[in-house]
């Protein structure tokens, strides 16, 4: 069969048919919540050189539809028939990105000869390490994170290598239920293979081959003529994490997006140092990285939603990630928490597009989903170990309409786990989990409201992880006037005694009776607020969304729940606001400390560390941050670019004479 523009399309179909198989095999059969509800995982069909040709259309985690396996795949200079290969090490190809995403690959032959490859990952609840669920942003070093598969053969013609197994049931805390999703994975892998033998018995090798290279092409035209209509331009933006460790500093990620013609460079530097916790992102430095790039994806996907997409989809583009940096750490930088950089990869993307296209792109939602964790026994002392949830902000509004709430954004393939079910796998009981009033930034178009969850613990022992939690201190951006979302919330005992608010903290032991409350972040809103309607503010205050007194302070509509005070309405919003000069509304607590932590100090403070080796880079920061904290309040107040250079030098030199290399 000739691969025409018409059969190219139905070739494409019947791979992404492909991959939806392998996705629902892989979700009906494994054993863990966080795989079979959550839909953390992933599956594709890459082509013999390790690019993703095809990927599910419905199913798990669209990170790695432009994945290149090529330096897994290169890890053996031989396949035969029927192998079956898994990795989970982060430093071991740089495809596996955290231990807990457990990598599987398949070559697929016809006639003798390679046709393709099909993969996929799951994440792991837990595979050992210093803490349940095997991830917290304290630990420091890639071996507190749990056990590390290297690149090996899990199944051969001689049948499973029992070694391999035995080593990663030996090392995990609920041995069966990472064997159970293990073996979803094979069958996902097998059902793939099978699925690929089907396509070429209709379209013959040949053509098989050929229409996938076209494919990739056809995906990669898509995202040109998607950039073509880009503005031309250097596009600056900045986002943080709310602390580098545990009490530390934020961590910034930084990006210059530059759009030429029908290209985009994605340039980090300007990022954090390689830090002391395991925010660090294991790149390699491959300059199309999933982790990277998925932010790109998003974007160009919003703005062709016909967009196929694939590896194809990023040829257009490439990211500059200097050495040593949060974006491209080196071994032995813990990455556990890479996840939660990589949400705010997809926040800076987002905020850099925004600066050149604020009529088209929304504003922000959290990039800092927490993914609720439990670990405990039963009544009869069975362990437990499972993920319970999610709980994040929505979608930032829109210039069309409301974000989404609860769900949604950067995460929105992150599925809630039903209660019901969590309480007949976990011995908790749930007291709520729904959406947080208030929490959405306020705007003509308003963020998505946040998720909260409040539960409560029956064993001794017990320890919840708040995996990923973020925005704590500086919220999600607003757009166009728009209101930045609220920040969230981590609470001990919420309204007993002993309550206790814990901040940034991520795990946590509980005993009998303790209550955790987790709410997460609201997204920013779209828009001056005072131009929504007021009809639409009384229906968000009847559906509980917004409270009758943030109506009347951030919307301007006086109203309960009857109706509008029209006079005192009109009244609140007669004095004209000037017109929104800024396009991205920052919250207070991030636009405060842009005023001292200004581009131009970062700048001085990315050349100063840049010229001490890796290992000393966050040790630096932290001095040079003390030293900045510690100037006279007046000095900080001035951001004149001579005070600000003179402050510096001054701080460098001091560090440079105290610390002699």
């Amino acid at each position: 069969m000739a691969i025409d523009s018409r059969n190219l399309q139905v070739l494409a179909n019947f791979c992404a048919a492909a991959a939806d198989a392998m996705a629902f095999t892989l979700m009906r059969t494994a054993h863990s919540a966080f795989v079979k509800e959550t839909e953390d995982f992933s599956c594709q069909l890459v082509t013999r050189e390790g690019l993703a040709f095809a990927s599910p259309r419905q199913f798990g985690a669209p990170w790695y539809s432009g994945i290149d396996y090529r330096p897994l795949l290169d890890m053996f200079d031989h396949y035969e028939e029927g192998d079956i290969c898994v990795t989970n090490d982060p430093y071991n190809g740089f495809v596996a990105t955290h231990s807990p995403d457990m990598h599987i690959w398949k070559p697929v032959f016809h006639n003798g000869e390679i046709a393709c490859f099909v993969v996929g990952h799951i994440h792991n609840t837990d595979v050992g390490g210093a803490v349940p669920a095997s991830l917290s942003r304290s630990l420091t070093e890639i071996e507190q994170e749990g056990v590390r598969i290297p690149p090996v053969k899990l199944v051969t013609r001689d049948g499973l290598n029992a070694f391999v197994v035995e080593v990663l049931r030996s090392n995990v805390r609920l041995p069966e239920q990472n064997w159970g999703d293990l073996n979803a994975q094979i069958a996902a892998v097998n059902i793939g293979e099978r699925k690929v033998h089907e396509i070429i018995a209709r379209f013959g090798l040949e053509d098989f081959i050929g229409g996938l290279e076209q494919i990739l092409d056809y995906s990669e035209a898509q995202a040109r003529a998607v950039l073509g209509g880009i503005p031309d331009g250097e596009y600056f933006f900045s986002d943080y994490a709310d602390e580098d460790g545990d009490g530390g500093w934020p961590c910034r990620i930084a990006l210059t997006l530059t759009i030429r013609g029908e290209e985009a460079i994605l340039d980090y530097t300007g990022s954090d140092p390689q830090l002391r916790s395991s925010l660090n992102m294991p790149t390699g430095g491959r300059e199309r990285h999933p982790l990277v790039m998925v932010g790109l994806t998003y974007v160009l996907k919003t703005l062709d939603p016909k967009l196929i997409l694939n590896a194809g989809t990023l040829r257009a583009a490439r990211a500059v990630l200097p050495n040593g940096t949060v974006v491209n750490c080196e071994r032995p930088a813990a990455v556990g928490m890479r996840s939660l950089t990589c949400a705010l990869t997809q926040v800076a993307t987002l905020g850099a597009f925004a600066r050149a296209l604020p009529d088209l792109m929304p504003a922000t939602a959290p990039g800092g989903n927490a993914i609720m964790n439990v670990k405990t026994v039963d009544r009869s002392g069975r362990p437990i170990m499972a993920s319970i949830g999610p709980v994040g902000g929505g979608g930032g509004g829109t210039p069309m309409g409301d974000g989404s709430s609860g769900a949604g954004g950067f995460s929105g393939f992150l599925r809630n786990t039903p209660i019901e079910i969590t309480e007949a796998e976990v011995p908790i009981l749930f007291h709520r989990y729904g959406l947080a009033k208030d929490t959405g930034g306020a705007g003509r178009y308003r963020g998505g409201l946040s998720a909260t969850m409040e539960f409560e613990v029956f064993a001794p022992g017990t320890v919840v992880t708040a995996r990923n939690r973020n925005r704590s201190v500086m919220g999600s951006w607003g757009m166009c006037g728009g209101a930045a979302g609220k920040i969230s919330q981590f609470v001990l005992n919420p309204g007993r005694a002993g309550e206790k608010a814990l901040g940034n903290i991520d795990v946590v032991e509980c005993g009998p009776g303790d209550v955790i409350r987790v709410i997460g972040p609201g997204s920013g809103g779209y828009g001056d607020a005072f131009t929504r309607p007021a009809e639409v503010v009384l229906d968000d205050v009847r559906r509980g969304a917004v409270s009758v007194e943030m109506a009347r302070q951030e919307y301007g509509v006086v109203c309960d729940g009857a109706g509008i005070d029209v006079a005192q309405t009109a009244r609140m919003r007669e004095p004209l606001r000037p017109a929104c000069t800024e396009i991205i509304t920052l919250s207070p607590q991030m636009a405060a400390f842009e005023a001292l932590w200004t581009r131009e100090r970062y700048e001085l403070l990315t050349r100063f560390l840049s010229s001490w080796p890796v290992g000393w880079r966050f040790f630096m920061k932290h001095r040079v941050f003390d030293a900045v904290d510690a100037l006279a309040p007046e000095r900080c107040a001035d951001a004149s670019s001579e005070t600000v250079k003179r402050d510096m030098t001054k701080i460098f030199t001091r560090l440079r004479q105290e610390y002699p290399l």
